[in-house]
């Protein structure tokens, strides 16, 4: 098994160098024929809490549930899992990474292409992002998850990673970029546990600077394209601008604050400041880039414009059954679409909860929190 890993890591850095395509033997992301691109985010799935009751697996029966009723209801080109795939402090050693097989079926179902972003509790002593990401390549033909080079994203953040979306299959360079990155987080594995980084290591800034310039010159300027990015964990600069936040400008659900608990603990101060490298290579070596998403904050919906960076960040809705919740939160996801593949247009969001109601719609584009 480590041999495989170790000759498809290999097999990764070798082609890229090449033509840089790292999914040569997968079926290319695009755009609709009308020029339409929808992403479909479930964020903070929690699978496998407490294996050894009735309680536990009804949770993950009912996460499988709306993931089924939300794929066939919403259709989507693209599907983002964006971290806290399992509870993994709850799962059992011997049996954690088949979570991955639970989780990924309704994918594999209808056959669409998926990425997956990994979060603190997807490190716990009884798994590691790196066995999940190993089992997900293992069990879903069509995952785009893949190990960031060697030395890239310290220890615990393997999962850093992009995925080119062609507006047609025959173009030779693609009109968008998805970015994925590891913010760690959680427990290292094995009986001496410790607590982890919960931030995008900045190795992470070394690595954007280097895939950037090889696009650059693999498929001309960065203008002819957009980017979306995708992590688990929220920047600690979003904090304080909960503070700011305008119910009718900024909609949604605002019921974690920032900073408290668990619900972000990159906002410890002996943390802050820590992914300031990732933070401020992103926002200036990726042109376009439209927004950040993160789940983590399973009672906050809401989006807004980071002023020093003047980015959009987004946060996901709590989809699975697992994890924290609270009453009348409810569960759902995030929906993303792209109305044009011309990477200055703006793009339409909004949360659909499992019923079908929808709310906290916002069109993110040059014009939002400047009209």
């Amino acid at each position: 098994m480590h041999t495989s890993i170790a000759s498809n890591r290999a097999e990764q850095l070798s082609l890229r160098t090449t033509d840089l395509n790292p999914y040569p033997t997968k079926p290319r992301v695009t755009f609709r024929a009308d020029g339409t691109f929808k992403l479909t985010v479930f964020s903070d799935l929690h699978y496998g809490e407490n294996p050894w009751d009735a309680w536990g697996p009804q949770q993950d029966v009912n996460s499988t549930v709306l993931m089924k009723l939300v794929l066939a209801s919403e259709q989507p080109d693209y599907v983002v899992l964006n971290g806290d795939l399992i509870t993994g402090e709850n799962t059992f050693r011997e049996n954690s990474t088949h979570l991955i097989d639970e989780i990924v079926a309704p994918l594999n179902a209808v056959k669409i292409p998926f990425s997956s972003t990994h979060g603190n509790h997807d490190n716990e002593p009884n798994i590691t992002h790196y066995e999940e990401i190993i089992r997900e390549q293992e069990v879903a033909p069509l995952s785009y998850t893949r190990l960031a080079p060697p030395g890239v994203g310290g220890y615990g953040g393997p999962g850093n990673y992009w995925v080119p979306v062609y507006e047609k299959a025959s173009d030779s360079a693609p009109i968008l970029v998805l970015w994925f990155f590891d913010s760690r987080g959680g427990f290292s594995p094995g009986a001496n546990s410790t607590a982890m980084p919960d931030w995008v290591d900045a190795s992470v800034a070394t690595w954007i600077k280097s895939e950037t310039a090889a696009m650059t010159a693999a498929w001309g300027p960065a203008s002819a394209r957009g980017a979306l990015a995708f992590v688990h964990i929220p920047p600690h600069v979003i904090q304080p601008l909960q503070a700011g936040l305008n119910s009718t400008r900024d909609p949604g659900l605002n019921a974690d604050l920032l900073g408290q608990g668990s619900t972000q603990a990159t906002t410890d101060p002996a943390n802050n400041g820590k992914d300031d490298d990732f933070w401020a290579t992103l926002n200036a070596e990726v042109e376009n880039l439209h927004a950040v998403i993160s789940g983590h904050d399973h009672g906050n919906e809401w989006c807004i414009r980071e002023p020093t960076k003047d980015v959009i960040f987004c946060f996901d809705k709590h989809s699975g059954y697992g994890g924290y919740s609270s009453a009348g939160w409810g569960h759902g996801v995030r929906n993303i679409v792209f109305s044009s593949p011309d990477p200055k247009q703006g793009l339409q969001t909004w949360i659909r909860l499992e019923d079908g109601t929808t709310r906290a719609q916002v069109t993110l584009d040059g014009r939002y929190m400047r009209r």
